[in-house]
């Protein structure tokens, strides 16, 4: 179990859904938190819903200059947690040039933007907690999804190559990959979503991958086995079912 009394926290994406829920988690452990996400209406409501100590802090991830100009707001920090994320469901055949670049730039290239702006801070005080979110829909390529799951599949890589240059030193990386969470973003879908968790179940989930040294979850398990083990099967048994 961690310590989280007294520390302190900057949570981006936080307004509602699965980081609201997590923001409530975090909170009652004691941690304050910055909260961080483009609607300040909604961040203030959630600052003002919490338990412990909290301050609003609104930043565009898509937006370099946005990112710089939180990061010096939000000051110092001991960990970062990156949930801000879009999604449209559509494939090749429905392609949305303006949401799949969006999706691009806020999923994985926001999750870039964040991480120059505390990961060299972190780096150079030799300590630091980084929590980056996947999906297990990044763990290879799926039908009607190529610009979501390519996103989240670059967040992944991304928190898997940190782990690996950070692993020694007193910087701590972690991913979660979680399944379908109920939110505006998957009530979007017209389809069956196995195992979909409601955003308190999940962001229970989250906090106590947290509290681990672990480097990776992804949840929930028994649906995450589906997606972890099509990494290893042949390219034509993989198309043949999942496609």
């Amino acid at each position: 179990m961690s310590e989280w009394a007294g520390k302190r926290y900057w949570l981006v994406g936080a307004s509602e859904g699965l980081g609201a829920a997590l923001a409530h988690k975090m909170s009652a452990a004691g941690v304050q938190l910055v909260l961080s996400a483009r609607n300040e209406d909604k961040l203030k409501e959630l600052a003002a819903s919490l338990p412990g100590k909290s301050e609003v802090v609104t930043v565009d991830v898509s937006d370099s200059e946005s990112v710089k100009a939180a990061a010096n707001a939000v000051g110092d920090i001991d960990g970062v947690v990156q949930i801000a994320g879009v999604y449209w469901p559509f494939g090749a055949k429905s392609w949305d040039a303006d949401q799949a670049t969006m999706m691009a730039d806020i999923n994985f290239t926001g999750a870039m933007r964040l991480m120059g702006a505390v990961v060299p801070k972190f780096v150079e005080r030799d300590a630091g907690h980084i929590v980056l979110t996947g999906s297990l829909s990044g763990f290879r390529g799926l039908p009607g999804a190529a610009a979501y799951t390519s996103s989240k599949a670059g967040v992944m890589t991304l928190a898997e190559s940190l782990y690996a240059d950070l692993r020694k030193t007193n910087v701590k990386v972690q991913l979660v990959n979680p399944g379908f969470v109920k939110t505006r973003l998957t009530d979007k879908n017209d389809f069956n979503m196995p195992f979909i968790m409601e955003p308190d179940e999940a962001a229970r989930e989250y906090f106590e991958h947290m509290n681990t040294d672990a480097f990776k979850r992804s949840f929930p398990t028994l649906f995450s086995w589906v997606f972890r083990g099509s990494q290893f099967l042949p390219d034509w048994l993989y198309y043949r079912l999942f496609a």
